[in-house]
C-alpha cells in the first residue's frame, strides 16, 4: 500500500512535537478499539477488521515502526515506517524490544496516578510490559493535543458562524419564555429545550444530546436535563438558565457551547445579581489570565486558568458551591481532546496551546435555591491572540419580560 504524503508529513510534525517534548518516542498501542486516541492519530480506517493487539512506535528521529500480528498483517501498511510481524505472545514481548530499541523514555496514553483519567486509556499489565525493559513511560497528553484538539483555519472559520447562530438562539429562547408568559400560555423547560431544538434543525446542526433548560432549584443541578416526562413549568418570577451546544453537520464540524441566565420579570432582584456578579468576575479574571500570559509568551496549564476563577469566587465565601472544574476543550466532541480548564475533579497539567478552543464557565449553585452559570467559548489562533468566538459575553442577568 502506498503511503501518502500528508501522513509522511504529520509524522514529521509528531516527531518535531516529540523533540520539544524531551523524550525519545511515542507509542501508540490499540487493542480492539480501546485506546481512541492511538487510532486516530495512526487514521485507522473505520471499516478495518482490528482484533489484535497493533504498535507503532514513532522515535523522536528515524524511521517509525510498526509492530502487528500475523493475521492482521497489513492494518498499518497506510503508515509510514519498517513492520514486524508477530504471532504469539513470545514474539509479541520480543517485537515490542526490537521496535523500541534504545529507548529510554517515552510516551504512552497513560496519566500519572490518574491525574488525567481523559487520556489515561492504557492499562496497567500493558504498562508493566514496557517498563520491564527499564523504560520510563510519560504521559502523552500534550502530544494528542497537539494532534487531536488543534483547530484548522477553516474549522475556526466555520464555527464562528454556528456561535453566531448559537447566541441569537440564546436570545430567541429567552423572547419565546416571555412571549408564552406575557400570553398566559403554559411553557415548561421541556417547551424551551424543543425550540432550541427546532432552531438548529432550522440550520442543520446536530447536538450529541439535547439542551438545558433549568428553572430555579433545577438550575443548581449543573447536569440538568428536562424531557418530556420530567420537566418544570416556568412563570413570572422564575430564574432560569440555558445552556446550549452545537455543531455543523460535517465531518470537521467544532462545537459552539454557551450558557446565559435569565429572570422572568421586567426587574432581576439582588440575590441573583449578586451571585451573577461574582461569577462574571471570575469568568473575566479567567480570560485575562489567559490573554496576559498568551500576549507574555508564558506557559500556563489548564490547572492554573482554575485557580484564577475558583480564587475569586473562594474570595467571596461561595468555594463551596462551585462544584465542577472551570472549563473544558471543544473540538469535534463537544469535551474533546485538549486541555481541560481544572484543579478540582482532576488536575489537569495539559498546557494551553495555540490554535485550541475551550470554554471558561464559572459556576455558583445553591441547593434548593438556584444556581448560575456563565459560559463563553475561547479560542487562541497561532499568533497566540485569545478569541471571544461566541458572540459578546452575558454581562448581567436576562429581563426576560422586558425583552
Amino acid at each position: 500500500m502506498r503511503v501518502s504524503q500528508s501522513l509522511k508529513t504529520k509524522v514529521q510534525k509528531i516527531q518535531k512535537a516529540i523533540r520539544a517534548e524531551g523524550i525519545d518516542g511515542w507509542l501508540l498501542y490499540d487493542f480492539r478499539g480501546a485506546n481512541p486516541f492511538a487510532t486516530g492519530v495512526m487514521e485507522i480506517p473505520s471499516h478495518m477488521h482490528c482484533t489484535r493487539r497493533m504498535f507503532y512506535y514513532i522515535p523522536a528521529r528515524g524511521t517509525p515502526q510498526k509492530l502487528v500480528h500475523n493475521i492482521e498483517n497489513h492494518n498499518l501498511d497506510h503508515l509510514p515506517g519498517k513492520k514486524r510481524i508477530y504471532v504469539s505472545w513470545k514474539s509479541l514481548e520480543e517485537g515490542l524490544d526490537g521496535i523500541l530499541g534504545k529507548a529510554k523514555n517515552i510516551a504512552m496514553e497513560y496519566s500519572p496516578r490518574n491525574a488525567i483519567p481523559y487520556v489515561s486509556v492504557i492499562d496497567a499489565g500493558m504498562v508493566e510490559l514496557v517498563k520491564r525493559r527499564k523504560v520510563k513511560i510519560v504521559s502523552s497528553a500534550n502530544l494528542i493535543q497537539r494532534f487531536e484538539a488543534v483547530w484548522s483555519p477553516k474549522q475556526f472559520r466555520e464555527n464562528k458562524k454556528v456561535a453566531r447562530v448559537c447566541l441569537d438562539t440564546m436570545h430567541n429562547a429567552f423572547k419565546f419564555i416571555g412571549k408564552q408568559v406575557k400570553a398566559r400560555k403554559k411553557v415548561t423547560e421541556y417547551n424551551v429545550q424543543q425550540f432550541i431544538m427546532k432552531e438548529f434543525k432550522k440550520h442543520k446542526f446536530v447536538t450529541d444530546h439535547p439542551p438545558n433548560c433549568s428553572v430555579n432549584a433545577n438550575a443548581a443541578n449543573p447536569h440538568y436535563e428536562p424531557t418530556a416526562r420530567i420537566n418544570t413549568s416556568i412563570k413570572k418570577g422564575d430564574f432560569v438558565l440555558i445552556d446550549l451546544w452545537a455543531k455543523a453537520n460535517d465531518t470537521d464540524g467544532v462545537y459552539s457551547d454557551i450558557t446565559w441566565t435569565g429572570y422572568v420579570g421586567e426587574s432581576v432582584p439582588e440575590e441573583y445579581t449578586k451571585v451573577f456578579d461574582i461569577v462574571r468576575e471570575a469568568r473575566d479574571r479567567a480570560f485575562s489570565f489567559v490573554e496576559d500570559a498568551m500576549k507574555k509568551k508564558r506557559t500556563i496549564r489548564g490547572c492554573d486558568v482554575d485557580d484564577v476563577a475558583r480564587g475569586i469566587i473562594e474570595k467571596h465565601g461561595y468555594g463551596k458551591y462551585f462544584i465542577h472544574r472551570t472549563g473544558h476543550s471543544i473540538g469535534k466532541a463537544l469535551h474533546d481532546n485538549g486541555a481541560h480548564l481544572d484543579n478540582l475533579e482532576t488536575r489537569d497539567l495539559r498546557e494551553i496551546i495555540p490554535e485550541t478552543s475551550f470554554t471558561i464557565e464559572p459556576g455558583i449553585y445553591l441547593p434548593g435555591k438556584f444556581g448560575i452559570r456563565s459560559e463563553i467559548d475561547v479560542f487562541v489562533n497561532k499568533n497566540r491572540k485569545v478569541i471571544l468566538t461566541a458572540g459578546p459575553a452575558q454581562t448581567e442577568v436576562i429581563t426576560i419580560l422586558a425583552l
